[in-house]
């Protein structure tokens, strides 16, 4: 099991996206992109609420990257 390393940079960054409620933007290594909410995030998977307000379970391997909806 991978251990939490909440000291790293990017976990604070997606931590202060969830405690902010940022709307935020996600490509996937699909090229799928995914507009919503991070709800909460562990080791292995973010949890995403998109504009439906659909519950959406990403793979952190699946990820390319996060940034701030505009």
């Amino acid at each position: 099991m991978t251990e939490f390393d909440t000291g790293l940079p990017s976990i604070r960054q997606i931590q202060k996206y969830i405690k902010d409620k940022q709307k935020i933007v996600i490509q996937l290594n699909t090229a799928e992109t995914i507009t919503g909410q991070i709800l909460w995030q562990d080791p292995q998977c973010l949890c995403l609420s998109d504009k439906s307000g659909q519950s959406l379970l990403i793979w952190r391997q699946a990820l390319v990257y996060i940034k701030p909806s505009n």
